[in-house]
């Protein structure tokens, strides 16, 4: 099974790197070319015109791998479902801001629809085909709580929260996609720890599939992953933890995330109520730059950050679960 877990990571790191230039080409002649936005910060300019929507490459090399290795498990599939889901989402975002030529693909509320649909549907897959318990383990404890049908509930915001923290994050070069390869990483373990082996090779391959493509999207990027990947990233973190019944460790797990969201929440409650920004810009990357970091000393620190959540989870899990 182990063999499995590595033959995962490596079929998709390959299919990363060998078909990274065949989708930088693709998508140069469909016109997919990043737009910066206007208040971001003056130091992106330069980016624009990069081929964006690479999350393509993410999710073709998933999914090869997911079908390649142990394609019956209904854990990995449900968990594809939802990354692919999110995925499409994002490319119906991508493609309108290609076709257009503008920043603006889908509107926020078009966005949150199509979410509420995947979360809907995967809800319902658990209850109807997994008879997923609907207790909920608290982290630092050994406590589980039965929420019976809130369960839902909490899954269905968990899903839309962590696919929106995770596009949030991806503002800067490699740092969505370096984050979520660690952050898999953590799953992997935390999987095979708890006993879901099988699911395990999801991780691996997410893992590979994120590698192969910040070999592309390091700094200077070749490409972007675009919504297309960054939504279908979040869909397939928060999957993840739900089906390793690890919901709430995802908080600390992804805890870049969470403070990347956070910060967007705190800057637009602090403007709107009191007309102050509390920081330079938001997500909180941006404030850091603006700081006078470098945008590779930027990723490298939140790298780390991601690193060291990744490893109080394992550590958490193995001591309490």
């Amino acid at each position: 099974m182990f063999k499995m877990l590595i033959l995962s990571f490596i079929v998709s790191l390959v299919i990363g790197l060998v078909f990274g230039p065949l989708v930088i080409k693709e998508l140069k002649k469909f016109h997919a070319r990043q737009s910066e936005r206007e208040e971001g910060p003056q130091s992106h300019k330069y980016k624009a015109g990069t081929p964006t929507m690479g999350g393509i490459l993410i999710l073709t090399a998933l999914t090869v791998s997911c079908l390649i290795f142990d394609p019956m498990d209904l854990r990995k599939g449900l968990a594809l479902f939802l990354a692919l889901g999110h995925g499409v989402i994002g490319f119906l975002d991508d493609s309108i801001k290609a076709i257009k030529h503008r920043n603006l693909g889908l509107t926020a509320k078009q966005k949150l629809a199509g979410q509420f649909v995947m979360a809907a549907i995967f809800c319902y897959i658990l209850d109807a085909f997994l008879h997923f318990p609907t207790t909920l383990w608290i982290p630092f404890t050994s406590i589980t709580v039965d929420l019976g049908m809130f369960y839902y509930l909490f899954v269905f915001v968990m899903i839309v929260g962590t696919s929106n923290a995770v596009n949030l994050t991806d503002g800067l070069d490699g740092l969505a996609a370096g984050s979520c390869a660690i952050t898999s990483v953590a799953y992997v373990v935390i999987a095979v720890a708890l006993g879901y082996t099988h699911f395990a090779i999801f991780g691996t391959a997410l893992t590979g599939a994120c590698l192969g493509f910040l070999f592309y999207n390091q700094h200077p990027a070749k490409m972007f992953m675009g919504d297309t990947g960054s939504l279908a990233l979040g869909g397939a973190l928060a999957a993840m933890a739900i089906l390793t019944k690890t919901e709430l460790l995802l908080i600390l797990a992804g805890g870049l995330y969470v403070i990347e969201a956070l910060s967007v929440i705190i800057q637009v409650i602090s403007f709107k109520t009191r007309g102050v920004r509390v920081f330079k810009m938001s997500p909180i990357h941006h404030h850091f730059e603006l700081s006078g970091w470098s945008e590779v000393k930027v990723v490298t620190v939140f790298w780390s950050f991601s690193a060291l959540m990744a490893i109080l989870s394992i550590i958490v899990v193995l001591a309490c679960k």
